[in-house]
């Protein structure tokens, strides 16, 4: 899939979250890199295979005090990993939301215990 429809399904899949969600984002970024760097993911000790299909880098919601003058939060959905594991584009279209959505989590305070259900 070309990198302009990918990021079309991500702003897509950012749109159809509910309005009450989206609005208590506060302060994030949501872009799309084609894979993780090598540092990236020694930096979250993750094997050089490993198939992340997004991160969340910055301060959570639920640990944020005296939040002012920072730059944004970052959501990366990455977009080799997600092909990799879809077979077409409607497969593509769950998985980044499904990532979106995980993310989105992470920036609300959530662990990845918590979002995988422990």
């Amino acid at each position: 899939m070309d990198d302009e429809r990918f990021r079309k399904l991500v702003t897509e899949a950012i749109d159809s979250l509910p309005s009450e969600f989206l609005s208590k984002l506060n302060n994030v970024a949501v872009t799309v890199e084609e894979e993780p760097t090598a540092e990236k993911l020694q930096k979250l000790r993750l094997h050089p295979q490993t198939l992340l299909f997004g991160l969340y880098e910055g301060v959570p919601q639920a640990k944020r005090s005296n939040y002012s003058g920072v730059l944004p939060d970052k959501i990366t959905i990455f977009k080799n990993s997600i092909e990799k594991v879809a077979r077409n584009d409607q497969e593509i279209r769950i998985q980044i939301r499904a990532t979106l959505i995980h993310e989105i989590g992470h920036h609300f305070g959530f662990s990845e215990g918590d979002l995988k259900g422990r």
